[in-house]
Parts: C-alpha cells; sequence; structure tokens
C-alpha cells in the first residue's frame, strides 16, 4: 500500500463548514480516505494532531509567468501553500504572440517579470505555452488569454480602434486560446494597449470567452477618480455579453475612495440579485505595485516601446507628460493627480544606473539629487528602459477590511517576484490572512477565510475535483499550525518565508516538508474544461 497517511489532523476542508479531527490518506495523486482518528494507515506517515489540514490555496491573481519556468523551486508561492496559480493577468502576458509581438512584451513586461537571458521562448500559441509548464513546475497554473497582448497581436500598439477584420482575427485568437485550454480573459485597462479599448471591444470579446463556459477578469480603467464608474462598466459588459465576471484586485484607493468600500460592495450586491455572476479577489496590503511607467498617460504607449522611449527625450512631450501627471491626473495614474512621496522605487532593469534609487520615495530621491521629482521620474524610465517597477502608497484599511468579508471575495497575492525589493505580498498574502485577520483580529473565521481560499476560487475557475478535502479530490493541500503561521515579509525584507506552515502537497507529492522546500515538480498546467485535471 504506497499511501501517505496524515494522522489526526484538524480538518477544515474547504467548505466553509466547522473543523473535525480525521485522518487522510493520499495515493495516486488523489484523497484516497477520510475517517475518524486512528482508523487509517499508510505506507509513511505525517503526525498531524493539533495541526489544520487544508485544501492547496489558489492565488487568483499572480505574475508567476515566467518564474514558474524560471525557478523549480518557486518558493515564495510553495512556502506559502499555494497549490495553484492564475496567470495572464492585467491584459498581459506572452501567449498568444508573433516574433513582433514577443520583443514589445519582453521590454514592456520586464518591471513585472523580468527578461531572463538565454531563456528558450519555445512557444507561440497557448496551448503550446500550456505545454511548456507540463514540463514541469512547483504549482499548478491555470491561465487567462491577455487582452491587451491580443491587442498588439491583431491590431498593434497605435491608439485607434480595431478594424472589424482586426476585430474578427481578435475573436479568432481568443476562441483558439480558450480551445486550447484557458479559463477566460484578462484586460488591463490602465496598461497599454489594453486601455485603448472601447467597452463595445471588451463586450464582443467578452462573448467569446461567454461561449466557452469563461470569465473576464480586468484590472478596470480606475482604481481611483474612476473607480466606481470602472466597476460598473465591468458589470455592464458582463450584463450585455452573458460572460461571468471576476475583478482583479478589487479595491477603492488613493484619498478620494477613503471610506468607499461600502458603495461598491452595494453595486456588487445589486447585480449579484440581478443574476450577474461575480466574484472578485484581493490582497491584505495597502500599497500597490505595478511597473514604474505604467503611470504615465496612455498617448506616450501609442506605437509601441521605442516610440514611448522617443516621446521620453523629447522636450515637448516631457513638459505635456508632467502637466497631465502632477496636475490634471493622468489615466495611467487613475485619474488623481500625483504625489510623488507615494511612488517609491523597488526595482530596477540596469542596477548600475538606477540601482540607487531603489527603496526611496521619488519626492525624497528627487530632493536629494536637487531636481524636480517629476524630471527625475522620467529620466529614471529612460535610463532604465522602461524596466522599473514601483511601490504605490494609496491604499486604506478600512477599504480593504470590508471588501475581504464579502461572500464573493477570493484571494490574489498580484505578486511581482523580481526586483531588489518586491511587494511582500509575493510571500506573505495567504499566511497574512490567517495570522492577521483570522487569529488576531478576527475579522473572519478560519472555516470561511479558508474557503476563500480553496473552495471559492476553484468554483469560479470550473475545478470540480479541487478545492475541498473529500475523498476522490485531488490532493493538493496545505499542513498548518493555527497559533504559529503568520507573515514575516516586510517592505524592508519582503523575500522572508512565512512561519507555522509544514506540508504542503501538488497533486499528491509534497514539495514542503517539515517548512522546506524539496526539488519536485508536480505542477502542471490546469486546462479549462477538463473539470481540474492537470
Amino acid at each position: 500500500m504506497d499511501e501517505i497517511l496524515i494522522r489526526g489532523a484538524v480538518v477544515v476542508d474547504g467548505s466553509g463548514a466547522p473543523p473535525f479531527e480525521a485522518d487522510v490518506t493520499i495515493g495516486g495523486g488523489r484523497i484516497s480516505a477520510v475517517d475518524s482518528p486512528g482508523t487509517l494507515r499508510g505506507s509513511r506517515t505525517i503526525a498531524a494532531e493539533g495541526m489544520v489540514l487544508s485544501p492547496g490555496f489558489v492565488d487568483m491573481h499572480a505574475h508567476s509567468d515566467l518564474l514558474l519556468l524560471t525557478d523549480h523551486r518557486h518558493t515564495a508561492k510553495v512556502a506559502q501553500g499555494v497549490t495553484t496559480e492564475v496567470i495572464g493577468q492585467d491584459g498581459l502576458s506572452y501567449a498568444p504572440v508573433d516574433d513582433r509581438t514577443l520583443r514589445n512584451l519582453r521590454t514592456q513586461l520586464a518591471g513585472w517579470n523580468g527578461d531572463p537571458p538565454d531563456f528558450d521562448w519555445n512557444w507561440r500559441g497557448v496551448g503550446e505555452y500550456l505545454d511548456r509548464i507540463d514540463r514541469g513546475v512547483a504549482t499548478n497554473a491555470a491561465y487567462l488569454v491577455p487582452h491587451g497582448t491580443l491587442r498588439m497581436l491583431c491590431v498593434g500598439s497605435e491608439n485607434r480602434p480595431p478594424s472589424e477584420t482586426e476585430l474578427a482575427r481578435m475573436r479568432d485568437e481568443l476562441a483558439r486560446g480558450m480551445s486550447e485550454g484557458a479559463f477566460g480573459m484578462s484586460s488591463g485597462l490602465t496598461y497599454a494597449p489594453g486601455m485603448y479599448a472601447t467597452t463595445s471591444e471588451l463586450t464582443s470579446l467578452c462573448e467569446v470567452v461567454a461561449e466557452y463556459g469563461g470569465y473576464h477578469c480586468p484590472h478596470h480603467r480606475s482604481y481611483g477618480a474612476g473607480a466606481l464608474a470602472g466597476y460598473e462598466e465591468m458589470i455592464r459588459i458582463s450584463r450585455q455579453s452573458g460572460c461571468a465576471l471576476h475583478l482583479a484586485h478589487a479595491t477603492v484607493n488613493f484619498d478620494v475612495n477613503r471610506g468607499r468600500a461600502p458603495e461598491l460592495l452595494a453595486m456588487l450586491d445589486q447585480a449579484l440579485d440581478s443574476g450577474v455572476g461575480i466574484t472578485m479577489d484581493s490582497y491584505p496590503y495597502l500599497a500597490g505595485c505595478t511597473s514604474l511607467h505604467a503611470l504615465l498617460p496612455s498617448w506616450m504607449f501609442s506605437g509601441g516601446v521605442e516610440a514611448t522611449l522617443r516621446r521620453l527625450s523629447d522636450p515637448d512631450s516631457r513638459s505635456r507628460v508632467l502637466r497631465e501627471m502632477e496636475v490634471e491626473g493622468s489615466d495611467g495614474a487613475h485619474g488623481v493627480p500625483i504625489d510623488w512621496s507615494a511612488i517609491e522605487i523597488n526595482g530596477v532593469r540596469h542596477p548600475d544606473r538606477t540601482g540607487h534609487l531603489v527603496g526611496c520615495d521619488i519626492a525624497t530621491a528627487a530632493d536629494a539629487e536637487g531636481v524636480p521629482p517629476g524630471e527625475l521620474y522620467l529620466d529614471t524610465l529612460l535610463s532604465d528602459e522602461l524596466g522599473s517597477s514601483c511601490l504605490m502608497h494609496v491604499g486604506h484599511e478600512e477599504n480593504v477590511r470590508a471588501i475581504m468579508r464579502h461572500r464573493m471575495h477570493t484571494v490574489g497575492s498580484d505578486g511581482l517576484l523580481i526586483g531588489e525589493r518586491p511587494h511582500p505580498r509575493g510571500w506573505g498574502t495567504f499566511p497574512r490572512y490567517l495570522a492577521r485577520y483570522v487569529r488576531e483580529l478576527g475579522l473572519l473565521d478560519l472555516p470561511e477565510c479558508i474557503r476563500h481560499m480553496t473552495s471559492a476560487p476553484a468554483l469560479r475557475l470550473g475545478l470540480s475535483d479541487r478545492g475541498l478535502v473529500r475523498r476522490g479530490m485531488v490532493a493538493d493541500l496545505v499542513l498548518f499550525d493555527p497559533d504559529e503561521i503568520r507573515d514575516n515579509a516586510t517592505f524592508e525584507r519582503p523575500r522572508a518565508r512565512p512561519s507555522g506552515i509544514s506540508h504542503v502537497m501538488v497533486n499528491g507529492v509534497p514539495v514542503l516538508e517539515h517548512g522546506e522546500r524539496n526539488d519536485a515538480t508536480p505542477g502542471r498546467a490546469l486546462r479549462h474544461g477538463t473539470g481540474g485535471t492537470a
């Protein structure tokens, strides 16, 4: 009998039901039995008395598109108990592409994912990318077809609507990606070129997603001055297209939105009550993180990366940019006049040129160098060839707490894992929920919080055999000490590993044992429509 026995665990099964003590056995990648303590046997035993056994955590918003392939250990996620990640987020990733599109994306996304040297970009389509993941990675991965990438492939980087022929090609490429296993479409409507799309373009594409039973995951047009209008547009698209909606990193940030989470939740509840299928994710931090160039106004990106770099050197363009960012509030900066003291550079592409700025907010760094902060910002983008990333300190705790309690909430780290000082959410999101918001503050009880991390996202993804600790389910599992689990990652030490998680299994294979990462890579690409089977 080649089975692993987890003996005497406190099972929090992912459904939201009360915990219960049980023995659990795993064989052939699945849970083979759940029974009373002392009743089961296995060829290998993990003593779990006093420990919580739960389904593996699902990161509904991950940016591990390249790290899964270049870092086989992927400890940032494995050590948190993450067993499945949803990638292809914010409308920008690496499939489907042609050679030209891939070149642009490698530069544009360097601040998110890096641009690893000597990397084998041996795919172009969605199916080929999923096949590459199937060679073996640390966690399972579900992919969303990125709208901005589709637009770059079929329309280009210009700020214009697609022709009828181009839109038809976008729909065809989207349908191909869905048929090859994608779970839906993401969009990034403050990122070029996705930000150039109209409501009607997005609705047309969401109709295709709906035909395949997938969902739309938008980073909508504003999380600042136009936040509620942005959410309303996404709900309208969902209603008109019949496509399910999952709101990425659902929040309302900046001073203009302090205390406005109840307005957002009332809007969502009204839509849910009318039959619109909505879920959302969030992370338990106040700061956001993105590419430094993302704050630029949209017109700066028209024509692609090279055009953007030329404009950064043009005095007239620079003057216009700074007026829009500092006085009017650019669309890239969510319609709010920029507060340079809230923008902290946390990663750079060329440390020899711009590394001295890491860990500094732009206002302080500019003061030290005796230059205006806007000029320092533009010079940094130019010197770093758009490869810098930044933290945006713009959140409000009361909004974060209100949103995480909503019944349709799930968890997404939005973790960018590269750079000198990445956001700690990449290493701490899931244990932070359990330590701070369950154990310390009691805002969620343990079974409900686990449901948000497991069966709720599995239901959105249509993974019928994952997300619960029950006989026959795939053995994606986490074993942790409820009194000791905590996030240790901070903005000063962002890569500090969490405490209290002893074992993690992916597809029934241990990847974390007694708190230590082994070399197993049992993760595979999940494909939509297969019910969750890798």
